[in-house]
C-alpha cells in the first residue's frame, strides 16, 4: 500500500512529527489543521473567516495528495465557542453542501487561544 507523508506549512509539523497530510493507499488522511495563515499573520477574527482558512489550508494539501474537497468523506471539527456554532456551520455548508461528507462537531479547547476552530479530514483519491 502506498504511504506518501505531504507537508504543510504549519510551525509545529517538525516539532511535534506529524504531516499536514498522509495518503495511505486510496486516502488522504488530513491533520487537524488551525487558521494558521501561511505567512504567519494572526488567524482571522471572525470564526466564518478562521473556518473558510481552514477548509482552505485543507483543500491545497488535499489537491498536493491527489485529491479535493469534493471528494472529503468526513470531517471532524473541534470548536472552542458553542455561539460559533452558527459561523461555522454556514461556512462548511459553503464548502460542503453538495458534498454532504460524515460530520462529527465537538466542543473542545485548543492550543492556541486564538484558534476558534479547528477541522481534520479524510478524503478518498478518485
Amino acid at each position: 500500500m502506498e504511504r506518501r507523508l505531504i507537508p504543510g506549512t504549519g510551525a509545529y509539523e517538525p516539532i511535534v512529527g506529524y504531516s499536514r497530510a498522509v495518503v495511505a493507499g486510496d486516502r488522504v488522511h488530513v491533520s487537524g489543521t488551525a487558521a494558521n495563515p501561511p505567512d504567519g499573520s494572526p488567524p482571522p477574527a471572525d470564526i466564518y473567516d478562521q473556518t473558510l482558512l481552514c477548509l482552505e489550508l485543507i483543500g491545497t494539501a488535499l489537491e498536493k495528495a491527489g485529491s479535493s474537497l469534493e471528494h472529503v468523506v468526513r470531517t471532524r471539527v473541534y470548536l472552542t465557542d458553542p455561539a460559533d456554532f452558527d459561523g461555522f456551520a454556514r461556512a462548511h455548508a459553503k464548502v460542503f453542501r453538495e458534498v454532504r461528507p460524515a460530520n462529527t462537531t465537538v466542543l473542545a479547547g485548543l492550543f492556541d487561544p486564538a484558534w476558534k476552530v479547528e477541522i481534520e479530514v479524510e478524503a478518498m483519491i478518485s
